[in-house]
């Protein structure tokens, strides 16, 4: 990081997270006549930085938030004043509700749950033009819609030199679940045609911690146009994309979302009053009350509105949960319906009621985190839960192609491309291009998928080579 800094004597670097000072040290240690402003908000932090460097003129230490410190606001304003900014900002900090407001009237159209976005826009901010900047952070900003206007912001007022994609796991104490790290140096450029006419220069498969050290490894590099990535769905980066990939997911006519609702499910609020087990053999099953079979009602004699809950003692209705199956799940959990328990839930403020008039419809259930492949199985007129994304087909014709559509390694590489970490929210689900098979496609697809469901409820499994066809058939559909 220091490298890419690309110091050189009498420059002004920002360290807008010093934290006890690496970046600091390493700089000094290598760097004379340079003047470093260093800030942070922990005091504990201060006083061992002052312990440090106290004594270097050349470093100003400040006890301040430099993303609301009124100096550095005003230093924005004018257009910036710092050559070099480097920082390993805090990732997710919990901000309390007051800060929260403040942080989106100053940053409007930004995510403020995540403080290195925050770090970032404010730091492009206080670069002087040709300055440049490098950060370690998270890799989300690459595509998650919540950083859309982030990413415009960089591409268009920026030029991305390089970006580094790492495993988290590389640094000791850090291994997220949800994404890797990245280091990204940019350089402030003030005229946005040379912005969006830049190549990105993108360096991945690194190994080991020590290949990041080395300047021109052995690791994969390609470039991308900055042009061509802010034309992209939401700017996102595609990073390792085929190219036919990205185009088909820029250029589709139809995606998901245009044929289908995709919703998020119920939450009752208190899972370990209102829900039980099939059986504590069960993933997680011994953590929950095991159902009785009396309780359990059978939905198709409930003549009432289920929404209005189920006046009978069998009132324990299956719900939908997330987890890897695949086309169909058997009956593991159940809910508390009663009139009394649904009043409850649609009055309880942890409670989610939401998205009601899905409830116990026929559709496909896709868990909301999976691990490297996407999976799908059907919602057979019960209720889903709020770790899986409801999807219900506007033409009930499609409802199996589609089912074995997100179960297909095609599917996985078209939403891995939309959305790389493991999260398949709503929002990604809903842009994964569609394309309409032919009469034929759906009659042979249709065929499949109810022999491979109905082998799994016969045999707890079913045929592999049923399922290599299914696949082949939407490699041939979607021509990936």
């Amino acid at each position: 990081m220091i490298r890419q800094l690309q110091v050189k004597p009498g420059l002004r670097i920002l360290e807008p997270a010093a934290g006890d000072g690496v970046f600091i040290e390493a700089l000094v240690k290598t760097y004379e006549d340079i003047y470093i402003d260093a800030y942070d908000l922990n005091p504990i932090a201060i006083d061992s930085l002052k312990g440090k460097f106290g004594s270097n003129c050349n470093i100003a230490i400040t006890f301040g938030d430099a993303l609301t410190d009124e100096h550095l606001a005003f230093y924005s304003d004018a257009g910036g004043i710092y050559d070099r900014v480097i920082a390993n900002p805090p990732y997710g900090a919990w901000q309390d509700y007051d800060k929260r407001d403040y942080l989106k009237k100053m940053y409007k159209g930004l995510y403020v749950k995540e403080t290195y976005s925050l770090f970032l826009y404010r730091s492009i901010g206080l670069l002087k033009n040709l300055g440049i900047l490098v950060f370690i952070i998270p890799d989300t900003f690459l595509n998650l819609h919540m950083h859309t206007t982030l990413r415009r912001t960089i591409l268009t007022q920026t030029k991305i030199l390089e970006i580094a994609l790492f495993p988290s796991s590389f640094f000791p104490g850090v291994n997220f679940g949800y994404s890797n790290l990245s280091i990204i140096t940019l350089q402030k450029c003030a005229v946005k045609e040379q912005c969006l006419s830049h190549n990105i220069r993108v360096v991945t498969d690194f190994s080991n911690v020590d290949e990041l050290a080395k300047e021109n490894g052995a690791n994969t590099a390609y470039s991308i146009l900055q042009g061509q990535v802010l034309n992209n769905i939401d700017s996102a980066l595609f990073i390792a994309s085929e190219p036919h990939i990205t185009n088909l997911i820029n250029n589709c006519s139809a995606r998901v979302g245009d044929i289908a609702d995709c919703v998020t499910g119920f939450y009752s609020g208190d899972d370990k009053q209102f829900l039980h087990a099939l059986s504590s053999d069960i993933r997680n099953g011994s953590r929950y009350k095991i159902i009785e079979q009396e309780l359990i009602a059978n939905i198709d004699n409930v003549h009432s509105n289920l929404l209005d809950g189920i006046d009978d003692i069998a009132h324990y209705v299956p719900i939908v949960k997330g987890g890897g199956l695949k086309y169909v799940k058997p009956d593991l959990w159940f809910l508390d319906w009663s009139e009394e328990a649904v009043t409850n839930y649609k009055n309880n403020k942890k409670a989610r009621f939401q998205n009601s008039s899905y409830y116990f419809r026929f559709g496909i259930g896709i868990p909301m985190i999976s691990s490297t492949q996407i999976t799908a199985a059907l919602i057979e007129n019960k209720l889903f839960d709020q770790s899986i994304v409801g999807v219900f087909p506007k033409d009930a014709r499609l409802t199996y192609y589609l089912l074995g559509f997100f179960n297909s390694p095609t599917c996985n590489k078209l939403i891995r491309t939309i959305n790389p970490s493991a999260n398949n929210p709503a929002n990604y689900i809903k842009k994964i291009p569609f394309i309409a098979p032919t009469d034929e496609q759906l009659t042979t697809i249709d065929t499949l998928i109810t022999g491979i469901i109905r082998d799994i409820r016969n045999n707890g499994t079913y045929n592999e080579n049923d399922e290599q066809q299914l696949h082949a058939l939407y490699r041939h559909i979607y021509d990936i």
